[in-house]
């Protein structure tokens, strides 16, 4: 499996056969470019433009933004239900977790507002790579990223949703790397990974966002 941080919340998923992008943003509103990508599964966990911009992608993939079960190109979605706020969707609504399962599991938090329960977890199952926010103010902050991480147990973590120069109101990365003690993890291009791979200790990567 091939993963690349396309930045904010959208990664570019190759497993054998399908590629998925999840969370397309607007530029305008996240201050990075975004160019035209062919895909043939795209995830959107709420509809807000910096994680919903179709615009710049081809292929005619199947879109998905609903929980439930979905396949396509021998790679399976699960989505589930939860909350972009602290207060069960009042102030900014629902949020879909997804669960990308081809070989490896991938489990992509979208704009996750609250940790959620052991129960919801257990229901989710095993998860190699985690792709989590850690910038807060609209989703959970650096610390709670770190306490999910823990509950979950992932082999690979892989922060997103931090500071850029149009999101200044999110922390920057640092502030997780701090918090789950990789201060000095150097960023990656990409992530190629095989099930056979993973280390028994889990794994911080930061990844670039690619151009």
């Amino acid at each position: 499996m091939d993963i690349k941080y396309l930045g904010h919340s959208s990664f570019f998923i190759k497993g054998h056969q399908a590629k998925l992008i999840t969370d397309p943003f607007d530029p305008k509103m996240v201050g990075l470019k975004f160019y035209k990508t062919e895909a043939d599964i795209v995830t959107i966990s709420h509809h807000h433009k910096d994680h919903d911009y179709l615009e710049q992608i081809s292929g005619n993939p199947l879109v998905i933004d609903w929980p439930g079960q979905y396949e396509k190109k021998e790679m399976r979605v699960y989505g589930f239900k939860s909350f972009h706020d602290k207060k069960l969707g009042e102030e900014r609504g629902e949020n879909i977790i997804f669960k990308v399962e081809d070989e490896l599991s991938v489990l992509h938090c979208g704009d996750l507002g609250c940790l959620p329960d052991d129960k919801f977890l257990d229901e989710i199952g095993e998860v190699d790579i985690l792709l989590a926010p850690v910038g807060g103010t609209y989703t959970i902050d650096a610390g709670e990223a770190v306490q999910l991480i823990k509950k979950i147990e992932p082999s690979i973590v892989i922060p997103m949703h931090y500071q850029t120069p149009a999101m200044k109101n999110l922390t920057p990365v640092s502030e997780f790397l701090k918090k789950i003690n990789a201060a000095n993890v150097s960023p990656m291009a990409k992530l190629t990974i095989k099930k056979g791979e993973l280390e028994d200790e889990m794994k911080v990567v930061v990844l670039e966002i690619s151009n």
